[in-house]
């Protein structure tokens, strides 16, 4: 992905996009009416900020300029866009109005319902004194919106950061967007229709001609901005008012260019090439084909490559659900394109791509991960039985666990907290305000074969988790266990990797081979082979201490091999005394696909028995939680250092 925002970053922006910014609220049923849709995934969304994600995503350095409301959603749009790499400089927070919201759903190829929340809105409160200089300034490129045209503050705001952009030797780019319900021209029930004729419309969008040094629409949008329904006959009307390069978008046959006169028929312009895509979605295509564009026009490219970027970024997003989230990133086209014509016609079935754009489109890097794991659940009851503790203590123990990480970490986003939803709810929901890692199980504790907790389906139990939960999914696998325990396993990792990605849940997977039988130098790399042959591709693997320099060799050698976006391996503990787990980081800390460590009872055993028998106050647990895991995290970077620790440093 793109490089982070940096809000006053010297370094020229390639494009700036102005206009709309809202929440787009998806039906997640599809083939039925907007009225029958029972739940919706959240997006951002808006055709300019759909279009700065997309040229983020493809490398290019994007901002947007737009108001949002000072409400949650507002507060959303602007984290997303960081974390895809959008500057939100221009990002303008509006404490008198809402965000914008859109509903849109999906009933069959050519039937795509929407309702705009638009009513005096955060983003179309936009006005010519929102538009800094400085920022439009740096832009190689500014994108205007054809719905930013509609109301005079709006269009203002538009001309104005036009003249600052030409002004410094910049580029103005015209989406026509034409969307006849925000012009007040249908009924609001009437948002996907893309067409109504109207003469007021026509000249105010012709007004921004003379500006303009490209012009992007589809053919119906061609014809609102030249005033006819013949696409040639209005493509001349344009041309007799700028000399900008027109694209004439044309859905499964490409597009056309035209970089001067306008000849006959379409096809004798600069064809693009097309391709041919089942139609899932054509929701937000448009913008993917205008970010495809731009990623060769800014870039130099031909006007034969740009077209080719774009339509390529079009077939992908048209496949599949959602509009800002499909943006394809740079690595995802060019593996698109290096394909042929070996893709296949329903796109999202391609595996290889759809895992290039998951490993793409993650939220974050890490070059190290140090987890404290609270998420034992038997182990803690059987605590309580020694103790004769009551259960109900466990939980306001658990929620120790945040206080104690965040004693050591004081926000540092290298730490991470693995905590379960059944004793460490509490600690869940206090850490959806902290920046750190957080991990949560799947699995019913000590099954094996493998069973799922809560719930017999496991994407319904996923559906309820916060997106930024991790997976965590502990499987007692060794190579050589029975056929049929491991085909029964299989099937069950396979299931929760489908319902991960449907979800848009990160997975890690852990793996405990030396409970069923022996472990030599190749048993961990043979069990993570096998799954990966079978199709799986876990975000993370949590794998035992091992003190075998060649066994770690093997396992990076698989995971190399496998899957090169893999995030990684951090190391489990076992309750191994700390002394002997300090000993096996060195072996695993010479491996660079090993982040770190996800431990548990090494850190939390003594302080849980004694906090939970009423031995020691809240004080006392986590000062000793935070100590015991500090003495890990030092001997983890110690050991990434190549340092030894003196004797007894531990």
């Amino acid at each position: 992905m793109a490089g982070k925002e940096q809000q006053h970053d010297p370094i020229r922006h390639d494009l700036i996009t102005i206009g709309r910014s809202s929440i787009d609220l998806y039906g997640e049923q599809v083939g039925g009416r907007l009225e029958d849709m029972a739940s919706f995934a959240k997006y951002i969304g808006g055709s300019p900020t759909n279009t700065a994600v997309g040229a983020a995503r493809l490398g290019l350095r994007s901002g947007l300029l737009t108001r949002v409301g000072a409400d949650h959603f507002g507060r959303f749009i602007r984290e997303q866009l960081r974390r895809e790499g959008v500057s939100t400089r221009g990002v303008l927070e509006d404490a008198q109005r809402l965000t914008a919201l859109v509903f849109l759903g999906i009933r069959d190829p050519d039937t795509f319902p929407l309702i705009f929340y638009r009513e005096n809105c955060a983003d179309m409160a936009l006005e010519a004194a929102d538009v800094d200089p400085a920022f439009l300034g740096s832009a190689g490129a500014v994108l205007i919106n054809g719905t930013h045209l509609s109301q005079p503050n709006v269009f203002d705001a538009s001309l104005r950061a036009c003249e600052i952009v030409r002004a410094a030797g910049g580029k103005v780019v015209f989406d026509i967007d034409y969307r006849p319900v925000l012009w007040g021209l249908t009924g609001r029930d009437a948002g996907e229709n893309r067409f109504v004729a109207h003469d007021a419309v026509t000249a105010r969008l012709q007004e921004v001609l003379p500006l303009c040094d490209l012009i992007v629409g589809t053919e119906e949008e061609v014809h609102i901005l030249g005033g006819s329904t013949d696409t040639i006959a209005a493509l001349r009307v344009i041309r007799e008012k700028t000399d900008a390069l027109l694209v004439c978008k044309r859905g499964a046959l490409g597009c056309s260019a035209f970089p001067g006169a306008i000849p006959g028929h379409l096809d004798e312009g600069v064809v693009g090439r097309g391709f041919k895509v089942e139609v899932f979605n054509v929701l937000g295509a448009g913008d993917a084909f205008m970010a495809g564009f731009l990623r060769g026009w800014l870039r130099g490219e031909s006007l034969e490559t740009s077209c080719g970027y774009a339509n390529a970024c079009g077939a992908i997003v048209v496949s599949r659900h959602g509009c800002a989230p499909a943006m394809p990133t740079w690595q995802e086209l060019q593996q698109f394109l290096g394909s042929g014509e070996e893709y296949p016609f329903r796109l999202r079935d391609d595996a290889a791509l759809e895992q290039t754009h998951w490993a793409g489109t993650r939220v974050g890097r890490w070059e190290e991960l140090t987890v404290l794991a609270m998420d034992h659940r038997s182990q803690f009851e059987a605590i309580c039985e020694k103790t004769g503790a009551d259960p109900s203590r466990i939980e306001p123990f658990k929620a120790l666990a945040l206080k104690a990480v965040d004693r050591l970490a004081q926000g540092d986003p290298r730490f991470g907290v693995l905590l379960d939803g059944r004793f460490g709810m509490r600690g869940l929901e206090a850490a959806a305000d902290a920046p750190y890692w957080i991990g949560r199980p799947i699995e019913l504790p000590g099954s094996c074969p493998l069973e799922f907790e809560s719930s017999a389906d496991v994407a319904t139990e996923l559906a309820t988790w916060p997106s930024n939960h991790v997976i965590k999914c502990l499987v007692f696998y060794h190579p050589d266990d029975a056929q049929d325990l491991r085909e029964r396993q299989e099937r069950q990792l396979l299931r929760l990797q489908d319902a991960a990605r449907k979800t848009r849940h990160e997975l890690l997977v852990e793996i405990i081979a030396s409970r069923n039988g022996a472990v030599d130098d190749t048993t961990v790399s043979r069990v993570i082979q096998r799954l990966y042959d079978l199709g799986m591709k876990p975000d993370w693997w949590k794998l035992e201490p091992n003190d075998s320099a060649a066994a770690w060799a093997n396992i990076e050698r698989v995971i190399g091999a496998n899957d090169a976006h893999c995030r990684g391996v951090v190391l489990l503990g076992l309750s191994a005394p700390e002394a002997e787990l300090i000993a096996s980081f060195k072996a695993a800390a010479s491996t660079p696909i090993v982040k770190g460590f996800a431990v548990g009872r090494t850190i939390f055993a003594d302080a849980a028995e004694k906090w939970l028998a009423g031995g020691i106050d809240d004080e006392t647990a986590i000062a000793d939680l935070s100590r015991r895991f500090a003495v890990l995290v030092d001997a983890w970077r110690a050991a990434k250092a190549g340092v030894v620790p003196q004797q007894g440093a531990a």
